[in-house]
């Protein structure tokens, strides 16, 4: 079975790490204990979107840079291909006809 909380705290770890910060330092900038975002990025613990919200803030990434990354992880894990940025040539030539005939 798949935890979002396992990948969530994953992906925070990793953008932590990415911006060379101490687990310290992201829980002083987020308003956090450290032994709770710790317990956050180990997959032990559930992270409120308020406090998601403000670990992403001391991280300086967006929640949804954060999230997709998340979701394009769980999509591996279930097996299932990411869904493309951009939709293919066909699907938005009917789309757009179908607008048109509005």
């Amino acid at each position: 079975m798949v935890l979002v909380r396992q990948e969530i705290g994953d992906v925070l770890r990793d953008f932590r790490l990415q911006k060379a910060m101490t687990l310290r330092q992201v829980a002083g900038r987020a308003s956090v204990a450290l032994g709770y975002l710790s317990e956050v990025e180990r997959g032990q613990k559930e992270a409120s979107s308020e406090i998601l919200a403000s670990v992403a803030d001391a991280l300086d990434t967006p929640i949804s840079v954060i999230m997709r990354e998340v979701g394009d992880r769980l999509a591996v894990v279930e097996g299932v291909s990411t869904v493309p940025d951009v939709l293919p040539d066909e699907l938005m030539a009917e789309f757009d006809a179908d607008l048109a005939v509005r």
